[in-house]
């Protein structure tokens, strides 16, 4: 996956989160939706955080490929 395949998954993702939104204006999500937004902040950290990784190896004159995508616990465990 290069970078502008990430840029692209970002896009859809952000996509179906405002489609959900916009779905249940005024009205509570269902389990099944609240358990896909929390999928898609997962995914969407997940995939900010590989592009970050492939800067800054493109940057430090390292291999972008070689960045991964990392778990869920630590995507989701970073100070912001």
């Amino acid at each position: 996956m290069d970078d502008l395949d990430i840029v692209h998954r970002i896009g859809k993702l952000t996509d179906e989160e405002h489609s959900l939104e916009r779905a249940h204006v005024g009205e509570a999500l269902s389990d099944a939706d609240i358990e896909r937004m929390k999928a898609i902040e997962v995914a969407l950290d997940q995939c900010w955080d590989l592009l970050r990784q492939r800067r800054a190896r493109r940057d430090a004159g390292a291999d972008p490929g070689d960045a991964a995508v990392r778990p869920e616990g630590v995507v989701e465990g970073y100070q912001q």
